[in-house]
């Protein structure tokens, strides 16, 4: 049954990537964006709200087919974690078939508007998917895991940590109040905190579950 429903939601989430990659090729279509850092429109008109919704749509949807496919709260999270990855790596691979974009994983994207604009070099949701994947993996056939007070603490930080370096310029214009959110292009990622936070945060992973596995 597990690998019934794991290919069942890896399929979904493929589909879905297939579907939001197609609205995307038709925006810039649209919109004749060409170069996303230099024609992407973030004015706040009825298709930005639009554009809002079907984020958090998209979210919903997975986060409402992992509920149906787990039978307790780690298989929940562990098809969320699965979908998502699979979802946000396929999308990329769907774009890349349409329109042969990105021409590099370095290439700038913009990853979401929620609750901010969220810039990024698309080898760093990749990557974070990759990880998200192997969780999901592992929660789904309840492999073994212990949690404790600092290793929460720990994922908490490089949560934050991570959001911040898709975020920073979009947060930067919020704390100083110079600049306008609807003109913001990104500057330069900050290679040095992501990788210290993913570092971190695959480490801690290991060590919450490889003890527990280990024979």
């Amino acid at each position: 049954m597990t690998n019934r429903k794991l290919f069942l939601v890896s399929l979904f989430a493929i589909a879905m990537a297939y579907l939001e990659s197609a609205v995307v090729v038709y925006l810039r279509a649209m919109y004749g964006i060409e170069d996303l850092v230099r024609d992407i429109n973030f004015e706040t008109d009825i298709y930005t709200f639009i554009e809002i919704g079907r984020e958090a749509a998209t979210i919903i949807m997975l986060a409402t087919v992992s509920l149906i496919a787990g039978s307790k709260w780690p298989h929940k999270i562990g098809y969320f974690f699965l979908s998502f990855g699979i979802w946000d790596i396929f999308y990329y691979l769907w774009l890349y078939t349409f329109i042969q974009w990105p021409e590099s994983i370095l290439e700038w994207d913009v990853l979401f508007l929620i609750p901010l604009p969220w810039w990024g070099p698309v080898i760093a949701p990749l990557l974070i998917s990759i990880v998200l994947i192997s969780i999901g993996y592992l929660l789904i056939n309840d492999f073994k895991f212990k949690v404790n007070s600092i290793e929460w603490i720990v994922f908490g930080i490089t949560v934050i940590m991570l959001l911040f370096t898709f975020m920073e310029d979009s947060i930067k214009v919020i704390i100083t109040g110079t600049g306008d959110l609807t003109q913001i292009r990104p500057t330069a990622f900050n290679w040095v905190l992501f990788l210290i936070a993913y570092v971190i945060s695959v480490i801690t992973s290991f060590k919450v579950f490889y003890p527990q596995n280990k024979k």
